[in-house]
């Protein structure tokens, strides 16, 4: 699998195709926007989802982990879909948490859907977290953010194709802060043509590092197209 290796602040990044960060230099893997137990909180209220989300979610994330081996992961908030989703997760599921948080820090920054911290899954719990240039939080503040990697907007790209367009979840980067991809297997997502990240990239001409199959692919956000 292959991408294109960017650089925040001088730090090198590599946007991974299945939609996480690798921040090389720190030995660390970067997921914003995991959503654990979406399903479940649809069911509660009536909507019958698949109730796999959260497995498929973390099956996702161990063959990352098992291609980088990372020191520390890094999930940058709404990790559980709402403040009640650690307590609706099955027991193969936390024990397939606690297997990808052995022998590593595992760091949970806070989230407008679960600012409290999740109560027996181990890790650590932090507003944000600063590693030299880098400030990881969940929101991304608008305006200049150098060195800001966040989640928050689940940003996806609609790209032209020969048979007619593509949308595909994607980073959203200008070389001096990055907007990570929803990780989640139910998560959605925002155009990033959307006027919400306008305010980003205000003296930038930001790319788009739009999810493939096997890579992940550079696209101007000026040349995506809206829904």
């Amino acid at each position: 699998m292959t991408a294109a290796m960017m650089e925040l602040q001088g730090v090198a990044a590599l946007p991974d195709v299945s939609g996480a960060l690798w921040l090389t230099d720190h030995g660390a893997l970067v997921v914003a926007d995991l959503h654990f137990e979406k399903g479940s909180a649809y069911a509660m209220r009536g909507v019958m989802l698949p109730p796999y989300d959260t497995a498929a979610t973390l099956a996702r994330l161990a063959a990352v982990v098992a291609r980088h081996a990372p020191k520390a992961i890094i999930a940058l908030g709404d990790s559980f879909h709402d403040r009640a989703g650690g307590a609706r997760m099955g027991e193969a599921d936390r024990a397939a948490l606690g297997a990808l948080q052995s022998g590593r820090d595992w760091i949970w920054i806070s989230g407008n859907h679960d600012p409290e911290p999740p109560q027996g899954l181990g890790g650590v719990c932090m507003a944000q977290l600063t590693l030299g240039p880098l400030t990881l939080r969940h929101e991304p503040q608008a305006g200049a953010a150098p060195g800001e990697i966040a989640g928050h907007l689940h940003p996806c790209a609609r790209v032209a194709s020969r048979a007619g367009s593509l949308r595909r979840r994607c980073f959203a980067s200008d070389g001096s802060r990055c907007v990570l991809p929803a990780f989640g297997a139910f998560a959605g997502g925002l155009n990033v043509r959307d006027a919400a990240f306008a305010p980003l990239f205000p003296n930038a001409t930001p790319l788009a590092h739009v999810l493939g199959r096997g890579r992940v692919y550079p696209v101007p956000m000026s040349a995506c197209l809206t829904d």
